[in-house]
């Protein structure tokens, strides 16, 4: 699931801070924009999230111990709930026309389904959507998740809870084994 970059050592001294923080990104920057995608939805907020989290990371780059990827997961995890908090929930984007939906007969049922659950899945309140990324992309615990959003588990529960319940009720093909498989 996660990565590690190793922190090695060139006769005796660790490497400078640059360098090691460019490996960590070129290693694990596709597995941070993914989780952050799943968060926003939106492919340019997510490389924004990413980036802002990298910036973070880089000025504490020093004392980091151990695996950075958690640490920079958290951080983009806290700036997502942060942005719940300051604007609250962000209007609808309204449209003159609804967007065309691609007939059945030409997608494989699979594909078809993955659109139809992302659709839903971008539907959802930010805060359902951020436990069903944690819960079943990331395959945290309740407790864990609690932990990174910073709420009880309880929430985590009921979040996840209702956030399933709209998910089978858009998309009705969709049982939670299989939303797991396609978060995946």
């Amino acid at each position: 699931m996660q990565g590690s970059v190793a922190r090695p050592r060139l006769y005796g001294r660790r490497w400078p801070v640059e360098q090691e923080f460019t490996t960590f990104v070129a290693e694990r920057s596709h597995a941070l924009i993914r989780v952050a995608y799943a968060l926003t939805g939106d492919q340019r907020a997510a490389e924004d999230l990413v980036q802002g989290a990298l910036a973070k990371a880089y000025a504490r780059w020093p004392r980091i111990s151990g695996d950075a990827e958690p640490y920079v997961r958290r951080i983009i995890y806290n700036d997502r709930a942060s942005n719940w908090r300051r604007r609250g929930r962000q209007a609808e984007l309204s449209v003159a026309e609804p967007p065309e939906r691609a007939a059945p007969d030409r997608h494989d049922d699979d594909i078809a389904l993955r659109l139809a659950l992302r659709q839903a899945l971008l539907t959802l309140p930010p805060r359902q959507r951020a436990v069903l990324v944690l819960r079943f992309l990331e395959d945290r615990t309740v407790e864990e998740t609690a932990e990174v959003l910073g709420c009880r588990p309880g929430t985590v529960a009921s979040q996840s809870s209702r956030a399933l319940a709209k998910l089978r009720d858009l998309v009705p093909a969709l049982d939670d084994d299989m939303a797991a498989e396609v978060l995946r």
